[in-house]
């Protein structure tokens, strides 16, 4: 072995760096043992007993409450002591140690995920003289049609409709655009390139704006280890939330453009009789009216006046007060009514749909939370003061926010006003004495406090019935600025502790028993050589821990996934070299030689293997998405840790082992019962295939059958939705569910089981477009009221419901993706796996020197592809488990993909060497020698690669039985493909072409 000791140093060193990086993990995990035996001891059980008076479900969330509170009060005391003193000379705190940890994906430890899009539509609005200018509106209209169809930015599509317009005719951009970009340099004379390019400027300054708000509010909301990233090629933002126990307070802070005004309240009881008038209005003849909005509202509408009309007696004569109670003296006087959160949409349209019957100088708001203990949000009047119907105070006016108490220890937010700002609110208050001003953030009421006199100093302050975390976040939110553009969540999931701990289980228990499994099956079939592929092994798996250490690469339930196919895919490389070992032993070399040429002759197809399966990962991991991507890049680092541990470290075992005398002889690569195991086999693949081309022509007819008459079950990721999996405390009936369901959302949900069938998981479309937090709570209150019915646990709170680490029933995680996040994540589908496909074509053409080959893998590969996507198409709702079309299927996809052509790879470049050693052979037999010749491999390489997919379909829990199985059928489909698809195809390609040349010869 050349450069034997550099390669020895070289591990060596690798294997230091790596215990380094791991130590890190140790550390923390020992700090963090000490915090939960800190809190179990001290505090939790001797307060749960004292406090723990109610039912069993309030026991356990005082429990948990008390012991995590104390758990990180702990953490935080030792945050900045000495956790780890390297070799006593660079000591590491428990929060630098926190930072150098393997991070746990989300759906590992629990937490939220969100993918926030920044409006660019708005900015450009914002930036017009006149936002509602028709023209502007039929350019944004356009660009966002082409946006759509292409998925570019945005700016991107706005450029190419105004050079496409141009060509028709004079468009002036400055018209449109000049008086608010007056400052960049823009005149009436001004190109529209000029204003192109600041308007451009403005979209980009606002995105990072939004960037740096949204940073400064998760600095300061207090989570551990926070992720935020910038996807400037989508405009979004990507956001990462560990252990969050309440998403919708996460939501909120997120969301909010922190738009800031004060209005002057109205009279409720001089406004009551005009709603009455409007109650009446809206029961004749204004719930069949059409709206000024177009047919998406008119349909809106429709439904509304539908389901008011199913209600029988105040419901038919009074539509607007079946859904909102009028105050009858018993709320603020600028309160006209309350509603239900799931009524205040219906609420809202039947309100504009009788505008023209109220007055014209009000508008309503709602409150900001509902009323203590109920689930009621109340409506405010509010006045208007000019013609120009904007707030009494308004913009950037804060300098200063805090969450403060008073002295009875209401918990409330204190403001400083800017000094422009301060002399403008002294003058509005001293002049508004006896009357109430609502204080209005993001178009919601959060208090409207009655003025006694003027108030100096710009200091001011919201009150309501807060929580002390709502006034932090709300402070937060103020002190953080405005975000100069509205950011809205396209893509939203959650994941609770407690499947989170689970998934951890799971995930763990698959790996182990995969592991020994593996290491038993290589030590059984290749004797005292299966022991250095076992070392090898080990070393790989410490490797590649060490390496996602080292990047702060963050580790996923599918990345747990691809650790163990990785393990699959490093025994191959064993087998590659044990298979050719034998060959050389069988031709009466010495072990030693046989060792040396066996490595030799596999280096080619091991890296040739290896690189195709690479290429996938590289374009799975740029393409794909927070746990997929997570898979992505494990499997790119499994790939690059198991070729140098496959050639380098089995090898460095051998040498040693060759060393030591009395080892040698010991050395052995088969038992009795594998010496001879497909050895000598003279199967005549070729000559059947044009049987191989019929068998494989019905599987591709079953397959598309399959897709076009039945179709696929696509998950929210492709159609877009909302999903969540709600556990029950008993067994339960989808179809009972979706029936009590069907009556909350109108439309019937879809609700199958998840795993055990006290699990179910819930699907639907209802109001997808909306992403508003009043629409997600009307979502989850909708969800609570139709699915309570079925816990034995009758009184179940909406609070204990939802929520995330309190409760062990209810949603234990969500997911809510909306349609342009969809469109995307189809679109991004589509382009990884062409381009993954081209790859390989390109990569098989060139290293193989024949173009024949390439086609034929390219032919292969579609089959797997097709194979595995007709398979789940067939099995839907067939098998007892989850089969959706999601990102992880997409992934396991790709990863088939790279996987089987490694097979194809291996025969051709078996067929290489035997047209370089057999010149005179026909390629015919050519062929079949070297499938032949390679039946052992496979048939090892297969088995020990699906034994691990097993493993891990079976003990990996619900969360990835779906994707292993992609993988099962796609593996499986890959094998047969090799033998079966490529070669035949490369047959024929290649022995057409030499009749040809032979007749031109001739």
């Amino acid at each position: 072995m050349q450069n034997k000791g550099a390669i020895r140093v070289i591990t060596i060193i690798f294997a230091l760096v790596c215990l380094y990086q791991l130590s890190f993990t140790y550390y923390t995990k020992r700090v963090e043992g000490r915090a939960e035996q800190y809190a179990t001891n001290q505090y939790a059980k001797n307060l749960a007993k004292e406090l723990a008076k109610g039912d069993a479900l309030r026991e356990q969330e005082l429990l948990d409450s008390i012991s995590t509170a104390r758990e990180n009060y702990y953490l935080d005391s030792v945050s900045d002591k000495t956790a780890y003193d390297f070799l006593f000379v660079r000591p590491f705190t428990y929060r630098e140690c926190k930072a150098r940890e393997i991070n746990l994906g989300l759906d590992l430890k629990g937490g939220m995920n969100v993918m926030m899009e920044v409006s660019t539509i708005d900015v450009v609005r914002n930036l017009a003289t006149n936002p509602s200018d028709p023209n502007l509106t039929n350019l944004i209209d356009k660009a966002v049609a082409i946006q759509k169809q292409s998925g570019k930015s945005f700016m991107t599509c706005f450029k190419q409709v105004i050079e496409q317009e141009s060509q028709k005719g004079k468009i002036d951009l400055s018209a449109l655009f000049r008086v608010k970009l007056k400052d960049k340099g823009i005149t009436a004379n001004s190109k529209n390139s000029d204003v192109l390019s600041a308007i451009d400027k403005e979209c980009t300054d606002s995105y990072d704006r939004t960037f740096q708000v949204l940073s400064k509010r998760i600095d300061k909301f207090g989570v551990a280890q926070p992720t935020i990233q910038k996807l400037e090629a989508t405009e979004r933002i990507l956001i990462e939330l560990p252990g969050i126990s309440d998403p919708q307070r996460v939501s909120r802070l997120l969301e909010g453009t922190a738009q800031l005004e004060f209005w002057l309240c109205g009279s409720a009881a001089k406004v009551l009789p005009d709603l009455v008038n409007a109650d009446k209005w809206l029961a004749t003849v204004g719930l069949d009216e059409s709206t000024d909005n177009g047919t998406e509202s008119e349909t809106t509408t429709t439904e509304v006046a539908n389901e008011v009309k199913k209600d029988t007696g105040i419901a038919v004569t009074n539509p607007l007060f079946a859904k909102l109670t009028p105050n009858q003296g018993n709320f603020h006087p600028s309160v006209v009514g309350v509603a239900a959160a799931q009524d205040k949409a219906d609420v809202n349209l039947m309100l504009k749909k009788a505008a023209k019957i109220l007055p014209q100088d009000v508008m309503f708001l709602w409150s900001s939370k509902p009323l203590r203990n109920t689930n009621q949000y109340e409506l405010y009047v509010i006045n208007y003061t000019n013609k120009s119907k904007t707030a009494l105070l308004d913009g950037d006016v804060i300098s200063d926010a805090k969450n403060d108490f008073r002295q009875t220890g209401e918990p409330i937010v204190t403001m400083v006003m800017k000094d422009e700002a301060s002399r403008k609110w002294a003058k509005i208050t001293g002049s508004n004495a006896g009357n109430a001003i609502a204080i209005v953030l993001d178009s919601v009421v959060y208090s409207a406090p009655t003025v006694h006199g003027e108030i100096s100093g710009g200091r001011s302050e919201i009150s309501g019935t807060f929580t002390v975390d709502e006034t932090k976040d709300l402070a937060n939110i103020l002190k953080s600025g405005k975000l100069t553009a509205p950011a809205n969540i396209v893509q939203e999931s959650i994941v609770g502790p407690s499947l989170g701990a689970e998934s951890i289980h799971a995930g763990m228990m698959s790996f182990i028993v995969a592991f020994i499994l593996v290491l038993v099956y290589m030590i059984f079939f290749y004797n005292m050589a299966g022991i250095a592929a076992c070392i090898a092994l080990l070393t790989n798996l410490f490797f590649l821990f060490g390496v996602l250490a080292s990047i702060g690469a963050v580790l996923t339930l599918p990345g747990i996934a691809g650790i163990v196919l990785t393990m699959g895919m490093a025994i191959d490389a064993n087998v590659i070299i044990y298979e050719r070992i034998k060959e050389e032993l069988v031709a009466g070399k010495n072990v030693s030689t046989a060792i040396i040429d066996g490595y030799k002759a596999a280096y080619s197809a091991i890296i040739d293997g290896n690189v195709t399966t690479l290429l996938t990962g590289i374009v799975l991991a740029y393409f794909g998405s927070g746990p997929v991507q997570g898979f992505a890049i494990t499997l790119c680092i499994g790939i690059l840790t198991s070729l140098f541990c496959g050639i380098f470290v089995s090898r460095l075992v051998f040498e040693f082992m060759l060393n030591k005398k009395k080892l040698v002889s010991h050395i052995t690569f088969y038992n009795k019962l594998t010496k001879n195991f497909l050895q000598n086999t003279k199967l005549n693949f070729v000559g059947g295939h044009k049987i191989q081309y019929t068998i494989t022509i019905i599987m591709v007819v079953i397959a598309l059958g399959s897709i076009t008459f039945k179709g696929l079950d696509y998950g929210v990721d492709f159609s877009g939705g909302r999903t969540y999996v709600v556990r029950f405390d008993q067994d339960v009936n989808p179809t009972d569910i979706r029936a009590s369901l069907q009556k909350e959302f109108g439309n019937a949900p879809e609700v199958k089981n998840f795993g055990p069938n006290y699990q179910v998981k819930i699907t639907t479309d209802y109001k997808v477009k909306e992403d508003s937090e009043a629409v997600k709570r009307e979502v989850i209150a909708k969800l609570h009221h139709g699915t309570k019915q079925f816990f034995q646990y009758k009184d179940i709170t909406i609070e204990q419901f939802e929520s995330t680490l309190k409760s062990p029933l209810g949603i234990i995680s969500s997911e809510i993706v909306g349609p342009t996040m969809a469109d995307d994540i189809r679109r991004s589908a589509v382009i990884a796996v062409v381009i993954s496909l081209l790859l390989i074509f390109v990569y098989i053409g060139l290293r193989f020197r024949k173009w024949q080959y390439g086609l034929a893998g390219l032919t292969s590969l579609a089959f797997d592809a097709l194979m595995t996507i007709g398979l789940f198409s067939l099995f839907s709702r067939v098998l007892p488990f989850n089969l959706e079309v999601s990102q992880d299927f997409v992934a396991a996809v790709l990863t088939v993909i790279g996987y089987s052509i490694n097979d194809t790879v291996i025969v051709f470049d078996r067929v290489r060497e035997n047209v370089k050693l057999y010149p005179k052979h026909s390629y015919g037999r050519v062929m079949n020698d070297a499938m032949n010749q390679t039946l052992s491999r496979t048939f090892n390489t297969l088995g020990s690669t699906l034994l691990v997919l097993i493993i891990v379909f079976i003990f990996g829990g619900e969360v990835l039985r779906g994707f292993m199985f992609a993988l099962l059928m796609g593996i499986a489909s890959g094998a047969f493909s090799s033998l079966f698809v490529a070669c035949p195809i490369a047959y024929s390609l290649i022995t057409r072409t030499k009749k040809e040349k032979i007749k031109i010869e001739k």
